[in-house]
This record gives C-alpha cells, sequence and structure tokens, in this order.
C-alpha cells in the first residue's frame, strides 16, 4: 500500500513537471508580428493605416489599433467591431489590416503630433498562454493648406517655348513648382538661381507648353505637401501661338539600309536584328525605329532631367552653332514617303544645323555633361545638363571630347558633327530641354528673350 502512495506522488510530481515545463515552453513562444506599413510621415484630410499582424495560422484572441492623440484614444479596429476597415488575408499566417485616417473619415483628428498604437494577442503552444505584442508610429497631421504667392511679372508663354516663374512657397520642406495640364515642372531654391540671400521659401521654376499640348491647357504654379493638402495660383498674361512646319520627307532602301542596321546593333530595346537589305521586313524595321525606338528615347531623355543641378550654371545666353545653316527647325511636322506612298509621320523636336563635314561642336552654355554615348535615333549624342532643369542635347555625332561628369564652359567643343543614327547626312541635331521635355532653343538663342524672361526676374527678386 506504500508502495503505491510513494507511485502515485511520483506521478503527481512527474506530472506537475510536465505542465510546469508545457506552461514555461509556452511562455518563450514568438508573441505575433506586428508591421506598420501606413501612415507615412504626415496625414492631412485624407490619409490611411496599414497594419500587417503575423502569428501561427493567423490566430489571434485579441486585435486592436487605435490612434492616440492630446492624451486621449480613438479606436479603429478591433477583431470584433471592424469599424470600416478592409481585412484581407495576405497568407496562411498574416493579416492586412487597411482602413482610411484622415480628417475626413476621423473628425476628431485635430492638427499635430499623434500615433497609431497597434496590440495583438494569440494564444500560446496548447492555448496555456496568452502572448501579445505591441507597436507604435508617430506620425504629424496637418490640415491647413500650403500657401503659395507668384512674385514674378510678365509671363508670356509662346506655344512650344519655355517660360520662368519666380514664386514664395510656404512652408519652405513641401513639393512645390508649375503644372501644366497633366505634367509638372519642379522649382528649385532661388539661391541657386543666383538670388543671393533668398528666403528658402522662395523658388523659381522652368516650365514649357509643349508643341502637342493646347494653347488652352492649365498652366498654375502648385504647392503640395505629404498630406496631400494642396494650394495653386495662376500666373500667365498670355499664351501666343506658333505655326509649326510641315514637310514631305522621301525616303529609300538606300537611306533605310545605310540607317537602321547600325541603330538596331546600338538598341537592344527593341530585341531585333537587322533584315534583310532592300525587304519589306527592313522597311517594317525602319518604322519601328522612327516610332517606338523615338518614344524609347524620349523617355530615357527625360530621365536625365533627375540628374539636374540646384544652381543657374550659365550666365550669357546659348549658343548657336556658329555658321550653321538650318536644315530643319522646331516641331517640324514630318510624312514619310516610301516609294511614292506614306509610310509614316512623326514630328521633329529639335533644329538640323549644318556647316561643313565633320564640323566641331560647341556646348551652347556652361554645364555638367549627363550624357555622352550613343542614344538611339540620335547616334551619338551629347546632353549637357545647365541646371534647374535646363538641358541641351547634340546629336549624330562622329565622336566624343568629354565625358560624363565633366564641366564645360560656354563654346567649349564636345565633338564633331556626323550622321551618326536617323540622320540623312552630315549635321548637329540641337535641341533645348526644360524639365526633361523639348522645346523650342530660338528663345535660348535670343539674348532679349533671356534678358527679359530670366535675367529680369531674378534681378527683381534681389
Amino acid at each position: 500500500m506504500e508502495s503505491m502512495f510513494r507511485w502515485f506522488i511520483a506521478l503527481l510530481l512527474l506530472v506537475g513537471l510536465a505542465c510546469a515545463g508545457a506552461y514555461v515552453a509556452a511562455g518563450r513562444g514568438a508573441p505575433p508580428l506586428l508591421t506598420i506599413n501606413k501612415p507615412d510621415r504626415v496625414v492631412g484630410q485624407t490619409g490611411a493605416v496599414d497594419v500587417v499582424a503575423e502569428a501561427p495560422n493567423g490566430r489571434f484572441t485579441a486585435l486592436t489599433i487605435a490612434l492616440e492623440q492630446n492624451g486621449k484614444s480613438i479606436p479603429l479596429y478591433s477583431l470584433d467591431h471592424a469599424q470600416a476597415a478592409n481585412v484581407t488575408q495576405v497568407d496562411r499566417n498574416q493579416l492586412r489590416i487597411a482602413r482610411s485616417v484622415g480628417k475626413q473619415s476621423v473628425p476628431q483628428l485635430q492638427a499635430g503630433a499623434a500615433r497609431i498604437v497597434v496590440s495583438a494577442t494569440r494564444p500560446s503552444f496548447l492555448n496555456l498562454r496568452q502572448l501579445t505584442s505591441t507597436a507604435s508610429k508617430d506620425f504629424q497631421v496637418r490640415l491647413d493648406p500650403p500657401r503659395i504667392a507668384v512674385l514674378s511679372t510678365h509671363h508670356y508663354v509662346n506655344h512650344g517655348g519655355a517660360e520662368m516663374v519666380v514664386y514664395k512657397a510656404t512652408p519652405a520642406d513641401i513639393t512645390s513648382g508649375v503644372r501644366v495640364g497633366d505634367l509638372e515642372y519642379p522649382g528649385f531654391p532661388a539661391a541657386g538661381a543666383g538670388v543671393d540671400g533668398a528666403d528658402p521659401s522662395l523658388r523659381v521654376a522652368f516650365f514649357a507648353l509643349l508643341y502637342d499640348q493646347p494653347l488652352n491647357t492649365p498652366i498654375s504654379a502648385f504647392v503640395r505637401d505629404e498630406a496631400g493638402n494642396q494650394a495653386k495660383a495662376t500666373f500667365v498674361d498670355n499664351v501666343f501661338e506658333k505655326p509649326f512646319k510641315q514637310s514631305r520627307i522621301e525616303i529609300d532602301d538606300t537611306f533605310i539600309n545605310r540607317v537602321v542596321p547600325d541603330i538596331l546593333e546600338h538598341s537592344p530595346e527593341l530585341k531585333m536584328t537587322a533584315p534583310a537589305a532592300s525587304t519589306p521586313e527592313m522597311l517594317a524595321a525602319f518604322l519601328r525605329v522612327n516610332g517606338e525606338l523615338r518614344k524609347i528615347n524620349a523617355d530615357q531623355i527625360a530621365a536625365l532631367a533627375l540628374k539636374t543641378s540646384q544652381k543657374k550654371l550659365w550666365q550669357a545666353p546659348f549658343m548657336q552653332l556658329g555658321n550653321s545653316k538650318v536644315e530643319a527647325s522646331f516641331a517640324d511636322h514630318r510624312t514619310y514617303i516610301y516609294k511614292g506612298k506614306e509610310v509614316d509621320q512623326q514630328t521633329h523636336l529639335g533644329f538640323d544645323l549644318a556647316v561643313t563635314a565633320h564640323v566641331p561642336v560647341a556646348s551652347a552654355n556652361a554645364g555638367i555633361v549627363v550624357n555622352a554615348s550613343w542614344l538611339g535615333i540620335y547616334g551619338n549624342c551629347v546632353i549637357v545638363d545647365h541646371g534647374l532643369g535646363v538641358q541641351s542635347l547634340y546629336g549624330h555625332l562622329m565622336s566624343f571630347d568629354v565625358k560624363v561628369g565633366d564641366a564645360v564652359t560656354r563654346g567649349q567643343i564636345v565633338g564633331l558633327s556626323d550622321s551618326t543614327g536617323l540622320a540623312g547626312g552630315d549635321h548637329l541635331h540641337f535641341t533645348l530641354l526644360v524639365g526633361g521635355r523639348m522645346v523650342n532653343p530660338v528663345e535660348w538663342w535670343d539674348p532679349h528673350w533671356m534678358a527679359d524672361r530670366v535675367d529680369r526676374k531674378l534681378r527683381e527678386a534681389r
């Protein structure tokens, strides 16, 4: 009897030890993993909460999201009360909870500091314990829109041309610039444009009314903060229509057979090799180069605008290639004729300037080289950044005298002219770029335009 009692006591001890071990083991399990993807740094009239909660098999005994501000807690979500949240099962273990969290959806929200707090609990091994974790994220609430005031005067825009505006944006750390239709041109610190001692809120922006945008395209200076609050100001005094030339370009097999194979060899993005000469396939290849590759190159050129300097690198008006004859002008609408039939239409966005074969090509102004390589239809191409979103392009070159990163002066030789790329003969294809988009260079060659549209406004801003 005594031995049975001892055995029973031993059994109880073993069971107790096992239970204690299981309890301890359960407590060592991982609590829920919480990730707060949103809100971002700032919330305004609109905003969003995006939280991912992870636990084995997605099992939670409690899951809450709250907004804390000024000592008060505003419930945003709980397992038993979704409160307009969108809950999705990401995978077996993860839940995503998303909902709006701006002033419009949470009326109690006030300007100032706020915090999102997430708490989650899951059952442990054998449901012996509850494992809890908490995460939080601080952010700012901005409910008042930013402010913008245009300071410069007399803004006149030529169709296909550029302009500049000086404005004040407050607070100084927000996104601002000029919006033309659905295109945006960034603003830059006026101090970088040469306005010494300028307040950080004083900005300048170059912008353009592109050749293919209607004359009545809305143009406004804008400010936009991280919370999505916006303000704008209209300022353009007048827009002038400019006639654009229309041309018929005769092409033949000799031209196509010469230019297409070289371009395709340098353009892996088209993923094609040169077809047999003087075949329908060769004409089709030319049409892909003239259309599809032209668009690809435009995107590549626009991307280089991101490399622009925050400072104005030029002083004098821009230079035209010396003693050059204009063979084609800006926004020339071309109809391509092959064996008496119309096969394509494209717009030529630059000036074709010819002197003699392999003439030295000078930089139109001071700047930094951001491209010196083959660039699709432009062949060997140099692009010089002049700061504040303004750049110049030199196409169809034979060779380069500069490399990317070189600082060049006004009149410095960047290469020799030739007929590389989609060129019918030796010439320079030249154009100006504003925000990565091609504009009429004639204005930038004109000392009077530069004096009134740029220098006057900067002088008045000082």
